[in-house]
């Protein structure tokens, strides 16, 4: 059994944030263009705030990859914070403590929760490696995971379907054409729907408050038999649901008709089987999103996630002070008055790294050309059976 791991390092206003990614294969090509492209695609959308304006993130790749190759070893990739310039007082790593203290506890964020558990005076000590900057890093290793999947002729995409309870009309959007450019600034594939999530997410600003929402992930041109119904932690959806719950905002996932399944009778949910006259097995439906037993089942596999709105506010919610213990008006942070759609590029990212996972889980992963080849061969063997 191969392992693909990642970790994270860094704080928002510190003067780097930085990934490390192990178990990659080696012999995969990378294209830095294509990293620094989600890299950008992160920072923008209708909502976003005044931090994208000061950062233009740009990954250095500095181990693990040589001549635009990589090694077999541990990939580290780093991006620099340009705002540290203006912090470096104030997130220094040694020395005495300047700057204001932040003593409103934000609800919704980890700042009450962790300065207890930590143990801490001052919440920026959590807020600043609790901030959704952390996933700069993640939508990195997506990329980069990402031209691993390339490679062998899997892609992901996604699409914004609500915001604030303004949804898509899913009959109008022509599912091949997701991935592709239209010229939206919500990620969104209904251009209708999209003027009314602008004016919602106006109205949201303008009031000082924030607005949540719901994205879909696709992934394609996955092989049957991903995953495992052998055990409780080898479950592919479960991976998914997971790697999907860990991205800061998120509250809820489906994997397919999702929570449909529970309302619609087993006659409308499960996704009927049927030959076609050269013996290949498909379906006409995708209600289970890809994966059935916890393992992909040769559809395409789909994953909606939904985002709370983000707890920062200008319009401050009631709190209290962790210092005084009074009553007070939570923290303001510069922020976003909606990011959905900037999350919906982290959950391909998190989605991107469960799949390459899984892949180098049932295929080996010293080289990529050993990979092709036992994922040629699997192919093949099924192929003939089925």
């Amino acid at each position: 059994m191969s392992m693909l791991r990642f970790m994270t390092a860094g704080e928002s206003h510190g003067p780097c944030l930085t990934a490390i990614l192990e178990g990659l294969p080696a012999g995969l090509k990378l294209d830095l263009e294509a990293i620094n492209r989600d890299l950008a695609r992160r920072q923008q959308g209708y909502g976003r705030g005044g931090r994208m304006k000061i950062e233009k993130d740009k990954v250095e790749i500095v181990s693990g990859v040589r001549f635009g190759e990589t090694l077999g070893g541990p990939v580290t990739l780093q991006v620099v914070n340009k705002d540290f310039a203006n912090w470096t007082d104030r997130m220094a790593v040694f020395g005495e403590p300047a700057g204001p203290k932040v003593t409103a506890a934000r609800p919704g964020h980890a700042d009450l929760t962790g300065v207890k558990k930590y143990d801490r005076k001052d919440v920026r000590d959590i807020l600043e490696r609790s901030s959704a900057r952390e996933t700069t890093m993640r939508v990195a290793v997506g990329a980069v995971c990402k031209e691993f999947l390339r490679a062998l002729g899997i892609s992901i995409v996604s699409q914004v379907t609500n915001i604030g309870g303004v949804a898509v009309d899913l009959s109008k959007i022509d599912r091949s054409k997701l991935g592709t450019e239209n010229g939206s600034e919500l990620n969104c594939y209904d251009a209708e729907a999209e003027q009314q999530m602008k004016a919602k997410i106006d109205a949201a600003k303008q009031a000082g408050d924030t607005l949540g929402g719901i994205f879909e992930v696709t992934v394609r041109g996955l092989p049957a038999g991903l995953g495992s119904h052998i055990q409780w932690d080898r479950r592919l959806d479960a991976k998914l649901a997971a790697a999907m719950m860990s991205i800061q905002a998120i509250k809820g996932v489906e994997i397919g008709a999702g929570f449909d399944c529970a309302i619609l009778p087993g006659s409308q949910i499960h996704d009927e089987v049927f030959l076609d006259e050269t013996g290949e097995v498909y379906r006409k439906t995708n209600r289970a999103g890809g994966l059935e037993g916890g393992m992909t089942n040769g559809e395409e596999v789909v994953v909606k996630a939904a985002m709370k709105p983000i707890p920062t506010l200008m319009t401050p919610l009631h709190s209290i002070d962790i210092e005084s213990r009074e009553a007070v008006l939570a923290c303001k942070e510069r922020s976003d008055t909606c990011a959905v759609s900037a999350a919906a590029v982290v959950g391909e990212a998190m989605t991107a790294f469960v799949m390459a996972e899984a892949i180098c889980d049932k295929f080996g992963a010293d080289a990529l050309v050993d990979v092709k080849a036992a994922m040629d061969s699997y192919k093949q063997r099924i192929g003939k059976d089925w």
